[in-house]
């Protein structure tokens, strides 16, 4: 269906459909979180560990714990519990022994494409009905708005939004 036409939308259309996604989605969260076996705050630092490793970058606990504004207390909470159910693992780093770096393991990989890969095998199809343009734009946007996002979440922390 590339190039197809598209109904026109206003900006306050897409924002009503997005804060509908994002709402599905924090209720999906929980019931993602329960099928695996975790909370929402560990299944959110899993993702956050997922992605550190998809893009090949180390993660340590400190940085685990400003990505989910958490602290260091809790974060070794969170990874004391992935840990014991089989989803993440500390390692030394090799860079510097006194540091470690958090992991996914493979298997946990595995058990959590189980639940997502039906909903990204879905994805996958919807992003094949747009043409390449298309989805550079959607991408663009998504990573602008997480930025605008991440930027905000820190004025309203600080105390200095809303």
């Amino acid at each position: 269906m590339e190039g197809k036409a598209r109904p026109e939308a206003t900006a306050e259309q897409a924002l009503a459909a997005m804060d509908r996604l994002i709402a599905l989605s924090l209720v999906g969260q929980h019931d993602i979180a329960q099928r695996l076996g975790m909370n929402v705050t560990d299944l959110t630092c899993f993702g956050h560990i997922l992605g550190a490793a998809e893009e090949g970058r180390p993660l340590f606990a400190r940085d685990l714990a400003a990505l989910a504004n958490l602290t260091s207390g809790a974060v070794t909470g969170v990874l004391d519990r992935l840990e014991r159910a089989g989803y993440a693992r500390r390692e030394p780093d090799p860079g510097d022994r006194r540091r470690v770096r958090i992991v996914p393991e493979e298997s946990a990989v595995e058990r959590a494409m189980t639940v997502y890969g039906p909903f990204y095998q879905g994805l996958s199809e919807l992003f094949a009905d747009y043409t390449p343009d298309e989805v550079a734009v959607l991408n663009d946007w998504f990573t602008r708005a997480t930025e605008l996002m991440r930027k905000h979440l820190e004025e309203i922390r600080q105390g200095v939004a809303g």
